[in-house]
């Protein structure tokens, strides 16, 4: 029989994996610009989601993601998947996330991510929840995560402005 543990892990690297489309927004701290912050809807009972964002360092100082902490979660940790020895793996990053100078840092599907763990209640799409980016140099700012459908990626809508012609 397949535990249910196993069958989480599997139902979260799914969406993990999973593409969509969304709409953008964005949030700046002195040099540093906190693009469209986003999680994924929740099945009903789940205890974990994804969450993910852009930092664009637009300093020649690099900077340091070293917590974050978001609404109805009891702990949100940051996330690294990569494959090795062909196996897709998901580990913490215990001293946070680089942010380079002069760079743009994704945590996206697949790569960098924040995993919430510990969920009070699901992520219904549409709904917004607060949290807190702590950096090691820039500080604390407070954003809205909007939480997309259960396949969703923010992929290039995150990107779009509504300013800029679409073809």
């Amino acid at each position: 029989m397949v535990s249910s543990l196993f069958v989480r892990a599997i139902a979260l690297t799914i969406l993990l994996l999973s593409p969509g489309t969304v709409s953008a927004h964005e949030y700046t701290l002195g040099t540093l610009t906190i693009g469209h912050p986003w999680a994924r809807a929740t099945p009903a009972g789940a205890k974990v989601a994804g969450a993910f964002l852009s930092v664009e360092n637009k300093s020649d100082m690099p900077d340091r993601l070293i917590q974050v902490s978001i609404e109805g979660a009891e702990t949100t940790k940051i996330h690294q998947m990569l494959m090795e020895d062909g196996m897709m793996k998901m580990r913490p990053l215990a001293g946070g996330l680089d942010v380079p100078a002069g760079t743009k840092t994704e945590l996206k599907p697949g790569s960098y991510h924040l995993m919430l763990m510990g969920l009070a209640a699901p992520l219904v799409e549409g709904q917004k929840v607060k949290g807190l980016l702590t950096f090691e140099k820039a500080g604390t700012i407070e954003v809205e995560f909007k939480v997309e459908a259960i396949g969703g990626n923010a992929g290039q809508a995150a990107h779009q402005h509504s300013d800029v012609p679409q073809n």
